[in-house]
């Protein structure tokens, strides 16, 4: 291919987070739970699962970075030699084939292993096969770790590169350094490259775009190269020398004029003649920058006869100044429209050239005879002509225009665009349009008399005494049936506020203790035939009442009475109040258990709590599986 997404490529881990990657991701998304219980061809399936998961991620992910990273011989020649200037091409090959090797010895290792597995006859064999085979694939993996570390670097330097298209329209910039190559393309292009008065400030291809004729093209500014032999130069001449040697460019070969960069006409001359080779068969343009240091015309005698040399091998020389930007887009123009001129001529030498040809035909119609056919002209259409030329028409002046021709003095007046039946209606202040229509059609222009002759008949009527006696007298029924609506109300009002006020003063008292004499109380319980002696012990009870300390304290507080029977003094407690008997609890504690069971099986902390709770979350049961399991329920 030629253009390469170089920022797409994956990054590269290191060997240690490469098997802390591969090893959590197998712990994670294979079953974890084997019992010496399980029968040994499960034990068997189960740590199969585990050496086969392992190899397969380490495959995906070693066979990944073999596919992003670009093969030499597969992409374009230009990012080839580009890569082998900057990266070495053996040392690169041989990092991509020990990744390659890589994954052919952890494929190996999972086959050997899988196999050993298979004859494993107990639990404890299997896991020291498992164990030995994941140590085996993480040793071969660390073993690449300098590989792994080196094509991480080259993969950051690849995803900083520019995109550069070989085979789209471009012009190349080349020439010592600090002659203007740079500022030249920040000229022509919106690229922004770093331009400083010393030497080597550009150390990398940078690419600009514009626009010319309604196409892209891209300009490329490369670093400045030296003359001396291919073999002394450095890195950096050599991305200037590739993309000479490889691109189908417009080369734009710069030199100083007033020999500021540190090198004379003379050694420029020589740096082009050595790198002759490489304009081949491609549009040459000299650029004779700084031309606002030292004026073009007033050259002395050498540069002259160094400029003269270009002449005679027929290579264009244009003078300009990236400071004052004279001649910039003379230089711009010619060397596009020389590129398109070659561009089209290296097609017409094409063999597709003749395919195109042949489906194209040209008519063009032959006269049939000497006879004079003129165009047939309506005369409809003519008069209209002559009409229109005799009276021009007159142009409709826009809102625009008045308003720039009177300045402050102008106001928008947007009435008299009304279209109305009398154009005086249009400044009228009254008349306002509403729905179509005009709002003064409906207004009676009598309407002021009218009213004032109804005031006037309304004064007479009240003199006249029309009005007084218009009051009729109530019956008596009707005046004591009032009478009684009135004393109703104010009944109903008192009632309310009665009421109001009892509640108001409503109180809660507590129960009186009631005092019961002995002689009433002997009296009574004779009455109701019980024998009652007020001189037993028991009677003291009823003439002295127990303190509250004393009520709380504990069972323990117990007596005798006459019979010998043990009678606490504490209260009944609540959940044995109203039972009859032991069989009787235990029923009602049975009770209350299941009442509770619908409850607590929810989680509810009592029975005011809404929350009712999942009884079987899914997110507890997602991910790792049993063995050959695969129902999470």
């Amino acid at each position: 291919m030629s253009q390469y997404n170089f920022k797409k490529i994956t990054v590269v881990p290191t060997s240690k987070d490469f098997v802390d990657i591969v090893l959590s991701k197998t712990q994670r998304k294979t079953p974890t739970e084997v019992h010496k219980q399980y029968a040994i061809g499960r034990i068997r399936q189960f740590y199969l699962k585990k050496v086969k998961f392992t190899q397969q991620n380490f495959h995906d992910k070693l066979t990944a970075i073999l596919e992003d990273f670009p093969k030499l011989d597969d992409i374009h020649p230009f990012y080839a030699d580009l890569m082998n200037v900057l990266y070495d091409r053996d040392h690169y090959k041989l990092a991509l084939g020990q990744i390659n090797t890589a994954r052919h010895l952890i494929d190996n290792v999972s086959k050997d292993y899988s196999r050993l597995i298979k004859y494993a006859d107990t639990l404890y064999r299997c896991k020291q096969l498992k164990k030995a085979a994941l140590g085996r694939m993480c040793t071969i993996m660390k073993r690449q770790n300098q590989s792994l570390t080196y094509l991480e670097q080259v993969r950051q330097h690849l995803s900083r590169l520019p995109s550069i298209d070989p085979n789209t329209r471009t012009l190349l910039v080349c020439g010592f350094p600090n002659v203007g190559k740079s500022s030249f393309m920040n000229k022509v292009t919106r690229a922004d490259v770093e331009v400083q008065p010393y030497a080597f400030t550009t150390k990398s291809l940078y690419v600009g775009h514009m626009d010319y004729r309604y196409l892209r093209w891209q300009v490329i500014d490369t670093p400045g190269i030296l003359d001396h032999s291919l073999e002394e130069r450095n890195t950096i001449e050599m991305q200037a020398i590739t993309a000479l040697a490889h691109l189908r460019a417009a080369v734009l070969y710069v030199m100083d004029v007033s020999e500021q960069c540190g090198y004379n006409l003379s050694q420029q001359y020589e740096l082009f003649e050595s790198i002759k080779p490489l304009f081949q068969n491609k549009p040459l343009l000299v650029c004779a920058n700084k031309v606002d240091v030292v004026p073009f015309e007033e050259l002395p005698p050498h540069a002259v006869e160094v400029f003269s040399k270009f002449e005679a091998d027929q290579v264009p020389v244009i003078p300009m100044s990236t400071l004052t930007e004279d001649g910039v887009m003379k230089v711009k123009t010619e060397a596009c429209d020389r590129l398109l001129a070659a561009r089209v001529e290296t097609k017409v030498k094409g063999r597709k050239v003749n395919d195109v040809m042949n489906r194209l035909h040209v008519a063009l119609p032959a006269q049939r005879d000497d006879k004079a056919r003129p165009a047939s002209i309506p005369a409809g259409v003519l008069a209209k002509r002559k009409g229109q030329a005799a009276v021009a028409r007159k142009r409709r002046v826009l809102e625009r225009e008045i308003e720039l021709e009177m300045g402050d003095e102008y106001i928008l007046d947007l009435q008299k665009k009304w279209d109305l039946k009398n154009d005086d209606w249009k400044q009228d202040v009254i008349p306002e349009i509403w729905s179509g229509k005009n709002i003064a059609d409906f207004i009676d222009p009598e309407i002021m008399e009218k009213l004032e002759a109804l005031e006037r008949e309304e004064e007479l009527r009240e003199k006249a005494g029309v009005y007084d006696n218009e009051s009729s007298d109530e019956d008596a029924e009707t005046r004591k049936m009032r009478k009684t609506a009135v004393k109703i109300r104010e009944r109903r009002q008192l009632l309310k506020m009665e009421a109001q006020e009892r509640h108001r003063l409503k109180t809660r008292l507590p129960r009186p203790a009631l005092k019961v004499s002995r002689k009433r109380l002997k009296s009574e319980m004779s009455n109701l035939g019980v024998e009652f002696n007020s001189d037993s012990e028991d009677e003291k009870h009823f003439s002295k009442t127990r303190s509250r300390s004393e009520t709380r304290q504990p069972l323990k507080r117990q007596r005798e009475d006459s019979e010998g029977a043990v009678r606490s003094s504490s209260r009944t407690p609540r959940d044995q109040s109203g039972v009859r008997d032991g069989k009787m609890a235990s029923k009602v504690r049975k009770m209350h258990k299941m009442s509770q069971r619908k409850m607590n099986q929810f989680g509810k902390q009592g029975e005011s709590d809404r929350h009712i709770g999942v009884k079987k979350p899914k997110h507890l049961f997602s991910g790792k599986r049993g063995s050959g399991k695969t129902d999470r329920r």
